[in-house]
């Protein structure tokens, strides 16, 4: 808190000093945010895309993270470990994982480098200091970062603010949920400065039991500019600490005891701090040319903590305790797995505008190191270990090069030809099996050609037709390398992808058409193998596809009413899928052949519908609806491996009220789950084989399965009904 303050110190020092400006400073003399230009997909850029500017993101902002906030937009499929939105969630894009989705924040790379997901729970209430959301599915146009396999996401911050400003906004809610923050920001300071600054907040008891989340985060952005130039400097962190809730439900309890935790330990918690860093520089070479340069550098590190039972002493480096007429070989124990990570590095682009021709060069350098630890911090018996035990140690470090060049040329005064041509280098050491299994460092070296082409096609002033095809390539992750040898080591995977669209849009309507194509070439799959060295690891599945079609609409029918929806009606297959499946008895494992099956967490129907009435001035009525067709949690399309369909409704109240005090105030009444409807949108599932006995009788997460395989898995029930009531207030 101290560190808070003397920053906060820092940035109100130009005002003493400098004094307010005028408020008559016109906005034209700001440069246009140019840092997220390079990446970001534009009117006649031909592929698919959703905008979300900060009024629809503060609409529904009221405690819930980021992937609740978006859950309204095509092919979104969001999850929540804890039920409510709050502390583990995450969402799937056209049924592609959060590893396969391509984040960044002002061009900046999000994606952890050797997992490549993205943990929203290390970034609360971030949605409020956020300008506006750019989504591309598919594969989109060159970004920095982590592959997009099936979506990019680009988060713009809060942009130039010419006005002072201090707004707090507060949620109380159920599961305990509260929510604060405070937001300010400077006017203009001696015609060249301003600065803007958030502190927030949130906590939750969870809706499953015990998945508490603790939340806190600060934001901080400091500009400089002039007619020609911005500096932009901005720090933002967040820090967690939440309970487990990672098992999930047994099938046997979702009827009785659908809240139910696994985890008892009261200190079965994840506690992690990340603070990132960024410098953006922007600068007009010429009434025709801007470059942007930025700078960053993330720090990240914490645990999770966890008590387990009944180890094996030589699977933490401790040896056996040899007693007159015994030997201990196992302990209870408590652990810690810290991880400890830096990532840092630059990004540029440089745009030049011709008459017919707009070209972007640009790419980025950036280097991961991450240190993988984990410490004994109690045990019944200690053997050899010391306090604070190391048991294991991984070093890795990732270097992630990347340039492209994109070019948009107007061969007509409605036609134009887009092409964008990436070139990504990956040099990744770790510490994992050599050939002969023994632990060594690893190297591994990959370059890969990322090439689009495109043409979009004007019809008239509101009618716009496109087609492009993309090829990406994406390495496997941190866990695919470290636990496999060369000899089992998956290689990196390849998709091809066909948008073609249609758009349309007046003063009144609006109309998106895309259909696509995604042909995968040795997708990474889990299969349940286990490799050489005894772990389960993805495995190359040579042929997989994802085709469908997306409609995006809105209608405006008067000054009052607005209805806006969107559909995904799609076919997620792979044409052979063979199962390993773990036998008990002999050791060893059996195959399971299935042809043309599901891709698991593909539903074929994902529709959403939203109401917006304005009843007067201050009233705001909002409804909308998500439906999610079946889902399969498995690669097997088994109807005993299946999540239900389910359908939920949303209803929120704005009321804005007049106050002698403050120039904004508003009071927000946000139902959740309206019609109170069970329903679940995650599971996991391991499957083996067992003859000689009925596991059931042992482990309430098995199931029987088919004959004599068994089904062990978790399910994350979400909330039923529940509530946020939110007070904004601010001038």
């Amino acid at each position: 808190m101290k560190k808070i303050n003397f920053l906060l110190i820092i940035l109100f020092i130009p005002s003493i000093f400098f004094g307010q400006s005028n408020d008559s400073i016109s906005i034209k003399k700001l440069l246009d945010e140019v840092s997220v230009n390079a990446i970001r997909a534009k009117t006649n850029t031909p592929v698919a895309f959703t905008n979300l500017n900060k009024q629809q993101i503060e609409k529904s902002n009221l405690g819930q993270d980021l992937p609740f906030l978006i859950s309204s937009t095509p092919s979104v499929v969001t999850t929540s470990d804890a039920g409510a939105g709050i502390g583990y969630t995450g969402f799937r894009i056209r049924g592609t994982d959060p590893s396969r989705i391509n984040v960044t924040i002002n061009g900046i790379p999000l994606n952890d480098s050797e997992s490549q997901g993205v943990w929203w729970v290390n970034m609360p209430d971030f949605a409020s200091s956020l300008e506006n959301i750019q989504i591309q599915r598919g594969v989109g146009t060159s970004t920095n970062g982590a592959a997009a396999f099936g979506a990019s996401i680009n988060l713009q911050t809060i942009g130039l603010n010419t006005k002072a400003y201090a707004i707090t906004n507060n949620s109380v809610g159920s599961y305990n949920t509260l929510k604060n923050n405070i937001e300010f920001g400077s006017d203009l300071i001696n015609n060249k400065f301003t600065f803007d600054a958030r502190l927030s907040r949130i906590s939750s008891d969870g809706y499953i039991d015990r998945a508490t989340s603790d939340l806190k985060s600060l934001y901080i952005q400091g500009t400089y500019f002039d007619d020609n130039s911005t500096l932009k400097g901005i720090i933002f962190s967040g820090s967690e600490r939440t309970y487990q809730a990672w098992n999930g439900v047994p099938l046997i309890y979702l009827d009785s005891n659908r809240t139910f935790n696994s985890y008892t330990y009261e200190n079965e918690v994840d506690n992690y701090a990340q603070t990132h860093y960024q410098l953006h520089y922007s600068k007009n070479l010429n009434q025709k040319t801007i470059l942007n340069i930025a700078g960053h550098f993330t720090h990240g590190k914490g645990y999770y903590e966890q008590e387990k039972l009944d180890q094996d002493l030589l699977d933490y480096s401790l040896s056996n305790i040899i007693l007159t007429n015994d030997t201990i070989t196992s302990t209870d124990l408590i652990r810690r797995k810290w991880l400890n990570n830096d990532f840092g590095g630059i990004t540029f682009s440089v745009k030049h505008l011709k008459e017919n021709l707009n070209l972007i060069f640009g790419g980025a350098a950036n280097k991961y190191s991450g240190q993988h630890y984990g410490n004994i911090i109690w045990s019944e018996y200690a053997s050899n270990g010391d306090y604070n035990h190391e048991y294991y140690r991984n070093i890795a470090t990732k270097f992630d090069n990347n340039i492209y060049l994109k070019s948009n040329y107007k061969a007509s005064d409605n036609t134009s030809v887009f092409m964008d041509l990436q070139l990504r280098t990956l040099n990744y050491e770790f510490n994992g099996n050599d050939i002969s299994g023994d632990i060594d460092q690893q190297k591994v070296n990959l370059e890969f050609f990322n090439p689009k082409f495109g043409l979009s096609h004007f019809l008239n002033k509101n009618q716009l037709f496109y087609a492009s095809y993309a090829i990406a390539n994406k390495e496997p992750n941190r866990a695919d390398y470290v636990e496999s040898s060369p000899n089992s080591r998956p290689v990196h995977e390849t998709l091809f992808d066909t948008e073609i669209g249609y758009k349309y849009q007046d003063k009144w309507l609006m109309f998106n058409l895309n259909f696509y194509y995604m042909d995968y070439y040795n997708q990474l799959i889990k299969t349940g193998e286990i490799n050489d060295v005894g772990y389960f690891t993805s495995k190359n599945v040579k042929n997989s596809f994802r085709k469908g079609v997306e409609i995006e609409s809105s209608y405006i029918l008067n000054n009052k009413l607005l209805i806006s929806g969107n559909l995904t009606i799609s076919e997620n297959k792979l044409d052979t899928f063979i199962q390993y499946v773990d036998n008990w008895d002999t050791w060893g494992q059996n195959q399971v052949t299935h042809e043309n099956t599901d891709l698991a967490f593909s539903p074929n129907l994902i529709w959403a519908a939203n109401i917006n009435y304005k009843y007067n001035k201050n009233t705001n009525f909002l409804v909308n609806t998500k439906y999610v067709g079946d889902q399969y949690i498995d690669n097997t399309s088994s109807q005993k491996r299946m999540l239900d369909s389910y359908m939920i409704s949303n209803f929120q109240i704005d009321y804005h009220f007049k106050s002698s005090i403050f120039t904004k105030a508003k009071i927000s009444f946000l139902v959740n789950n309206l019609f109170d409807i069970e329903y679940i949108n995650n599971a996991w599932i391991y499957r083996y084989i067992s003859e000689n006995s009925d596991p059931r009788e042992y482990d309430d997460y098995t199931t029987q399965g088919d004959g004599n395989i068994y089904d062990m898995a978790g399910y994350f029930p979400q909330a039923t009904r529940n509530y946020l009531l939110g007070l904004t207030l601010g001038f």
